[in-house]
């Protein structure tokens, strides 16, 4: 099955660090599902950034609430990559719907600090995006946005946070209707 000499969900997740298996075993860790969960947790602590990038991608489709706290954490990993799809994975509710999304009570702190001082323009792209998430309702999460589009050494980073900031297409798109 597959070609691999093991399928079962650890060896899959550790072929996620195979450039030649990380297709086809992202495909089988996705089809599986919920059976899979166990060792793509697991996977986030793995010796490979590769394979942790891909448990993170795989959580923006799978993740649930035990999940969660997990995905947070690897928005503070050594490698930008992972960073990026753990950001990504947390603002995304295209491939999740509204489900488990974080609040700003666990996710807003980190997406902040990634957003003004992260390394990699990538990674605060997509800090950007999950601080954009509570522009509504928050005020640092404005503020944080408004220094960003002006500041930020990425003219890709100031241009997206200004989409999330008062007038910017994204923020006008996505504000609370008002009942009539």
């Amino acid at each position: 099955m597959l070609g691999f000499v093991r399928t079962d969900n650890d060896a899959l997740v550790s072929c996620l660090g195979d450039p030649q298996r990380a297709v086809a075993a992202y495909r089988e860790l996705l089809r599986r599902e919920q059976d899979a969960l166990g060792a793509i947790r697991a996977g986030l602590s793995h010796e490979s950034a590769a394979v942790r990038e891909g448990c993170c991608r795989l959580l923006d489709h799978l993740v649930d609430t035990e999940s969660m706290g997990e995905l947070i954490t690897m928005a503070d990993d050594p490698d930008a990559r992972v960073r990026i799809a753990a950001f990504h994975a947390l603002a995304c509710d295209r491939c999740k719907g509204d489900t488990c999304a974080p609040g700003a009570d666990r996710v807003l702190e980190p997406a902040l600090r990634h957003l003004a001082s992260d390394p990699d323009p990538l990674a605060r792209a997509m800090a950007a995006e999950l601080v954009g998430k509570f522009a509504h309702t928050d005020a640092r999460a404005v503020a944080a946005l408004r220094t960003s589009s002006v500041q930020d050494p990425s003219p890709a980073v100031r241009k997206k946070a200004g989409w999330f900031i008062p007038g910017g297409a994204v923020y006008e798109r996505t504000a609370p209707r008002t009942p009539r």
